[in-house]
């Protein structure tokens, strides 16, 4: 059961899991199950993807009931109209804030992708960050005696695809149980220590303009059990 955190006549919002696809995918044959299908079934309405999310991140993630919603939406998204703010746990100290100015060149999806379709132009990307705890764990992992992380709040400018993935990795801090852009040794720690194999990345939080009456929309989703399990076992607080 999908747990809701909106809705109304027009929007409904849920806390996607880890691991779930949005929509069916070449990339991952195998899988069975999506949150499209999974959200249809549970209300016994159709849906519609307003906005995509990474099959390991958790958190909030937007359908509509119809199509013309749904590109209303789209478009705020692709406009940067929609505020967005994520939590991650990254291998390190990173400073307190500051903002990562990075182009990313584009990366086609399967869907997207055509044989003739060649453009790798980097695109400008921008994302903000504050550092919200650190921990330090007396395990060896790198070429140090002990292993430093940290919590972040991540705020995306842009919407590049995998766009704090790679951003995180840019500046030496990848995101733990990233399998693509982290670091192995790291993410075996995490698996081993916690019991928990996913990536520590989880939307938290959207303001955004009602597709329908454009009337401020404001959507919050608390870290899921598994996230908040690492984070108090590094001695983090986490409220409910």
């Amino acid at each position: 059961m999908l747990t809701i955190l909106h809705l109304d006549d027009h929007v409904v919002a849920i806390d996607k899991p880890s691991g779930l696809l949005v929509h069916r995918s070449a990339i991952d044959r195998h899988e069975t199950r999506f949150a499209v299908q999974l959200l249809r079934d549970q209300i016994g309405r159709r849906v519609y993807p307003a906005h995509r999310l990474d099959k390991g991140t958790s958190g909030i993630l937007i359908f509509t009931f119809d199509p013309v919603s749904a590109a209303r939406l789209g478009a705020a998204f692709a406009s940067r109209d929609v505020l967005k703010r994520y939590l991650a746990i990254v291998r390190g100290y990173p400073p307190e804030e500051g903002l990562i100015d990075h182009p990313l060149s584009r990366q086609h999806d399967d869907i997207e992708h055509r044989p003739d379709d060649v453009s790798h132009a980097a695109q400008s990307a921008l994302t903000r960050f504050r550092r919200l705890a650190t921990a330090e764990l007396p395990l060896r992992v790198d070429r140090y005696p002990s292993s430093r992380y940290a919590l972040l709040e991540l705020e995306p400018e842009t919407g590049r695809r995998h766009q704090l993935r790679r951003h995180l990795k840019h500046v030496s801090h990848p995101i733990i149980g990233d399998a693509t852009y982290g670091k192995g040794r790291h993410n075996r720690l995490f698996v081993e220590r916690f019991g928990v194999n996913r990536l520590l990345l989880a939307c938290t939080e959207m303001h955004l303009s009602h597709p329908e009456s454009g009337d401020p929309l404001t959507i919050r989703c608390p870290p899921s059990d598994d996230f908040r399990q690492v984070a108090i076992g590094l001695g983090w607080t986490m409220g409910p």
